[in-house]
């Protein structure tokens, strides 16, 4: 088994770790530890809230949540050898969870408080708690489904130089000056609350607090892209901007379906992940990986064949609008479609919701050259019910 590296305690929050994770992405953050070429070692992760999700009924926690807390992040991992222009191959090798935390939970953000890819037709606070039986996933919240997860880290990535960041920064603040009111906001931009930096002190902490972009969306160095395939068994390219590529990961989830559309996405969970690493020296120009990481799939899957598929089309679903091959409309269609067949099956909107996010659903670009309609399909698994969810003719 790999050496543990990067410990957690599960009782405390990560500024009181004994080596403190972070936060924010900033070229300046301290390494946690470092590790040669060829190693492999084993880093556990805090659940990506940091503890601030309870296992009970009461969903006044996702709608309370301090969403400036997230994502916290173990690492950086400073890499011996790696420079800028080089590529880190990383290989997941095992993910597993806590045996002192065999459950994760799934939610639907407030409007007010970060909103989610419907929150248009759910504005309200919702939350799930699943019971994880070896493979399988199962909630008391949403009845009669059981399914295998798809283990993976929905955040992991490179530390971003400090042009990148200055170049991310200045294109987010310009979006969210195209709006400044929107709730909720258009990006999220540095914010210097509930910081976390590592052992960073002193003057070092406030100008990186100030400066620390997000860990909210994917960029050019990974990130938060949840990719519900990137498990164990899976290699990753990364492009490196820093000396020692500075890896962190986090966000650990226990299945999530493609999109994790209600934000507060997977099965989030606190475990642990064990990680090869290498470097292709000059592999950024030589393999022409500049700007985003690529991934080899692993062997490892649930082994689900039948789907019930749900199509959706770039229409406004309000307003009858037609949009130009607009697939993040085709796919809210898509979802949406699928969320009124679930109610028709005893689910309340809330619940399917959740499960789309949660369960292996696989989401598709289906049909994107046929003007003026984008095509995207959402496909349920039909074996994770434990009933015939098929439409039936009458006797």
């Amino acid at each position: 088994m790999p050496q543990t590296k990067f410990k957690v305690d599960l009782r405390r929050r990560m500024n009181e770790q004994e080596v403190p994770g972070h936060n924010r992405w900033h070229p300046d953050i301290p390494a946690a530890f470092s590790i040669n070429p060829g190693a492999s070692f084993r880093m556990e992760c805090l659940d990506w809230t940091d503890g601030q999700i309870s296992n009970n009924d009461d969903p006044s926690d996702i709608r309370d949540v301090n969403l400036k807390r997230v994502h916290v992040l173990s690492g950086p991992v400073y890499v011996n050898g790696a420079e800028p222009g080089d590529l880190l191959v990383v290989d997941i090798l095992d993910i597993g969870v806590f045996q002192e935390a065999e459950w994760g939970f799934n939610g639907i953000f407030a409007r007010e408080n970060g909103g989610g890819f419907l929150t248009d037709h759910y504005p309200e606070a919702a939350k799930s708690i699943w019971d994880i039986h070896g493979i399988y996933a199962t909630s008391r919240h949403i009845p009669d489904v059981k399914f295998a997860g798809l283990i993976h880290p929905g955040l992991i990535g490179t530390a971003p130089s400090k042009e990148l960041l200055d170049e991310w920064n200045r294109r987010e603040r310009e979006l969210v000056n195209s709006n400044p009111d929107r709730v909720p906001p258009l990006a999220e931009l540095p914010d210097k609350d509930s910081v976390v930096l590592g052992t960073l002190e002193g003057e070092e902490f406030d100008r990186v607090a100030r400066e620390g972009a997000r860990t909210v969306p994917p960029r050019e160095n990974g990130g938060n892209c949840d990719i519900k395939n990137l498990t164990k068994g899976s290699r990753i390219y990364f492009p490196v901007f820093v000396d020692g590529a500075k890896l962190s990961v986090g966000d650990l989830h226990f299945s999530q379906g493609d999109g994790e559309i209600s934000f507060c996405g997977g099965i989030e969970i606190p475990g642990w992940i064990d990680l090869h690493v290498d470097v292709i020296k000059g592999g950024m120009e030589k393999y022409q990986i500049k700007s985003n990481p690529i991934f080899k799939t692993s062997p490892v899957e649930p082994h689900y064949t039948d789907y019930i598929v749900f199509e959706g089309v770039s229409v406004n679903e309000s307003t009858g609008e037609q949009a130009y091959l607009d697939a993040h409309l085709a796919y809210k269609r898509a979802c949406l479609n699928a969320i009124e067949y679930m109610k028709t099956l005893g689910y309340t909107g809330e619940q399917a919701y959740m499960l789309l996010s949660t369960a292996p659903v696989e989401g598709r670009i289906s049909g994107i050259v046929d003007i003026p309609n984008a095509c995207c399909t959402v496909a349920i698994p039909k074996d994770i019910f434990q009933k015939d969810i098929f439409p039936k003719k009458e006797e």
